[in-house]
């Protein structure tokens, strides 16, 4: 570099005068040319313009359209979604907005949640959205045995809603609980039309093939072929009260595979794909006519170790546990398992959250550094025979299970490949996931476990039920970390309203984390989808469920596409009755 420069220098001193001369005669030409240059052309990017038609290949199988009833089918949440409208909704970073509120309060104590709802929400039947339609959806959740998740009905026992006017509602809740917004964001059922049903009717009922909600999108027929359902047509809902969304309708067919939805595209069939996976991901970065998207999903995949297992007592030390996670090359993981498609994980809290610490760092792989780390704790290879540590007769030795898929199979294998260039001996052991959760995470009947942590529709991190004492016993502090200070910081961050104080609070928990670390932060996967670039205003943040992907969709647009007459409701019902 220093070469170069004294060459620029040298240059510069002997062509002095030249550019001089260059410079003043440009100068020159320049005042001429300016007087004859035209007045200036301002550079337009393309207006979005209304209409057209989207369609999208939707990876998974239609069950029913009913936001009581999607928790276990991400397809249906998607298009759930566009249709139905929440109280609440959380931007990307975790932090709540209004949706069908206009504003709330909440008393000093904590207790008590007063909602007033905006008063130009419509059903797409036209019927205003009230309290009591709240009250209703809430009064489904609490009585969907079997079908809501069990900790959500249960959670709803425990809270008196009371609807004071057709715009005023109010939560009474029997503590204080910080999260208590994370439950307000599920979709609104009209009490008018489903108010007389039990949930078992609600069920069967025919209002999940026609379902009415208050969303962008207004259902407009389904797809039928081979007497099954192929596709759903939904349009713009005009007299939403938001966003009047640009493209007039969307339509989704439905695909088994990533594969079929990809090929689908090819024919001209469709314009996206919702789920891009390992299987096809190489064939769309290739495609110059697609666009792929990729976002931080809700999840957070970890090795707990058994912090109370005598039998792997050298677990307990936090020395072994750093040299384990420093020896351990994650990236290589990501790339080799996940095809690139996985963040490495710095902590328990979501990344991009209000409540993420990013004065976090990194741990690099180091491998010779974590064997001296093991060293210093007394652990020495001794026999000649042997590549297994000891110390004091006791190996370093342990079983680590994974849930029994092929995907976590290939992780435990680097996993085990990694620490045995330790001087460990894993014995890896793949087992079904009810198993796992009901035979040994909830028994503690583990050494060292590969677990996924599902944080979706939670955007709220509270980490309290996986790392706070008390959860130690019965709960899902499975590593069963017992830390005073890090239980304080967590019971008071769910207590707290003010999120600057909660920051701080969790803030101070993932530092201790990151120091004791009684469970090893791997990769928070992602989630890929791919539009054609004929779409435009497409934007995604991170995720806190897959259907966040349509969090923009009303300011989605079509461009330089021709004009397509829109599948009717009529049309739908002819295909229908066709078969």
């Amino acid at each position: 570099m220093v070469a170069l420069f004294s060459f620029i220098k040298k240059t510069m001193k002997k062509l002095r005068w030249q550019l001089l001369i260059i410079f003043l005669t440009g100068l020159v030409v320049g005042v001429l040319l300016l007087s004859e240059q035209p007045e200036n052309t301002p550079v337009f990017a393309p207006e979005p313009e209304e209409g057209g038609i989207y369609v999208e290949a939707l990876i998974g199988k239609f069950q029913r359209l009913n936001p009581v009833l999607d928790f276990f089918n991400p397809v249906d949440q998607d298009l759930d979604r566009l249709i139905f409208s929440r109280l609440v909704v959380f931007e990307e970073r975790g932090i709540p907005q209004t949706e069908l509120a206009e504003s709330w309060g909440v008393n000093k104590d904590g207790t008590i949640y007063t909602f007033t709802l905006r008063g130009d929400a419509k059903w797409h039947d036209g019927q205003p959205v009230i309290s009591e339609d709240i009250v209703f959806t809430i009064n489904m959740l609490r009585e969907g045995e079997g079908v809501v998740p069990e900790d959500l009905r249960q959670f709803w026992a425990n809270v008196e809603v009371q609807s004071l006017s057709e715009t005023t509602l109010q939560f009474l809740l029997p503590e204080p609980f910080a999260p208590f917004l994370d439950y307000l964001s599920f979709g609104i059922l009209p009490a008018h039309l489903l108010g007389d049903l039990t949930f078992q009717e609600l069920v069967n009922s025919g209002f999940n093939l026609q379902p009415v909600g208050s969303g962008p999108y207004r259902f407009d027929g389904l797809v039928i072929e081979d007497n099954n359902i192929k596709g759903v047509v939904l349009s713009a809902n005009q007299d939403y009260f938001g966003k009047i969304p640009f493209i007039e309708q969307l339509v989704f067919r439905y695909y088994a595979t990533p594969q079929e939805g990809l090929t689908a595209f090819k024919d001209g069939l469709v314009q996206g794909i919702s789920k891009v996976d390992t299987t096809v991901l190489p064939q769309v970065l290739v495609d110059p006519q697609l666009a792929l998207y990729t976002a931080r999903q809700p999840e957070f995949s970890m090795v707990i170790f058994n912090l109370k297992d005598q039998q792997v007592e050298f677990f307990q030390d936090s020395i072994i546990r750093k040299a384990f996670l420093l020896g351990l090359n994650r990236q290589r993981i990501v790339d080799r398992v996940f095809n690139g498609q996985a963040i490495l994980a710095s902590g328990p809290i979501l990344p991009g959250t209000w409540a993420y610490y990013d004065g976090l760092q990194l741990t690099d792989f180091n491998q010779q550094k974590a064997v001296e780390m093991i060293k210093n704790t007394g652990f020495e290879i001794t026999g000649e025979n042997t590549s297994v540590r000891a110390k004091e007769g006791v190996e370093l030795r342990f079983e680590l299970l994974y849930p029994d898929t092929e995907e976590h199979r290939q992780v435990a294998e680097l996993i085990q490949q990694d620490w045995e260039a330790l001087g460990a001996a894993v014995e890896i052991r793949g087992v079904p996931y009810n198993e796992l959760i009901s035979d040994h995470l909830n028994t503690r009947s583990f050494q060292a476990v590969l677990v996924d942590l599902n944080l979706a529709s939670t955007p709220d991190p509270d980490p309290y039920p996986f790392w706070d004492q008390v959860q130690a016993t019965g709960g899902q502090n499975y590593s069963q970390w017992d830390d005073d200070v890090v239980s304080d910081y967590l019971e008071q961050a769910r207590i707290t309203i003010d999120l600057n104080e909660r920051a701080l609070l969790y803030r101070n928990f993932q530092a201790l984390f990151a120091e004791e670390l009684p469970a090893l932060p791997l990769y928070y996967p992602v989630y890929t989808f791919t539009i054609s670039e004929q779409v435009q205003g497409v934007q995604v943040g991170p995720m806190f469920n897959t259907s966040d992907r349509f969090s923009t969709v009303t300011n989605w647009y079509l461009l330089n596409t021709p004009a397509k007459e829109p599948l009717s409701t009529t049309t739908a019902a002819a295909e229908e009755e066709g078969g």
